[in-house]
């Protein structure tokens, strides 16, 4: 447990170093290099909390594909070298973000958490050959094998939904051709 301690703790200095310096670097291009590393940091997580089925659509969507959309939007609409240009909004920002952050330290300190003890139950590791209540054994279910739970919830009981996201990402991609599209006329 030490050892998952360790990871856990050096992830997530890593993952709020990283996302402090997305916020704080001038450099727009280096700072979209630093969100790819939040992005990996956040999948790392879902690897501890044995999501292996999200760390590897993190991986896929967000650090394969979102963040390559990123940087090919940077490298297209504006001097890389300028760096941001410093608004009125940075300190207004700055205590917002303190304030939010206070209240969340405020909520997690302030907040009676239940845990696994405090309910009377006890999640096993592997095969304890103890008799499970319906609550350990449907813990057990879920947090064993994510990927046929999420499987089963998109496509069977959100396919609906699943499928519109998708026909907007299609309309969204169509969208955005016909508007950088070069006229005839005009090239």
């Amino acid at each position: 447990m030490v050892t998952l301690d360790i990871v856990f703790w050096s992830m997530a200095g890593v993952g709020v170093a990283s996302a402090l310096a997305v916020v704080l670097q001038k450099d727009i291009f280096r700072a979209s290099l630093f969100l790819i590393v939040s992005f990996l940091v956040v999948a790392g997580l879902f690897v501890l909390l044995n999501a292996e089925f999200l760390a590897a659509v993190q991986v896929l969507i967000y650090v394969g594909a979102i963040s390559i959309l990123i940087i090919f939007a940077i490298m297209l609409t504006r001097n890389v070298y300028e760096g941001n240009p410093s608004n009125s909004f940075q300190i207004p920002a700055v205590v917002l973000a303190t304030m939010v952050l206070a209240a969340i330290v405020f909520v997690v300190v302030n907040t009676d958490w239940n845990t696994w003890d405090q309910l009377g139950l006890r999640v096993l590791p592997g095969d304890s050959g103890e008799a499970l209540s319906n609550t350990e054994q449907g813990i057990k279910d879920v947090f064993g094998d994510t990927t046929p739970v999420i499987a089963r919830l998109l496509l069977r009981d959100f396919v609906l939904p699943f499928e519109a996201v998708s026909v907007v990402l299609l309309a969204a991609v169509i969208g955005a051709l016909a508007l950088v599209r070069e006229r005839e006329g005009e090239a």
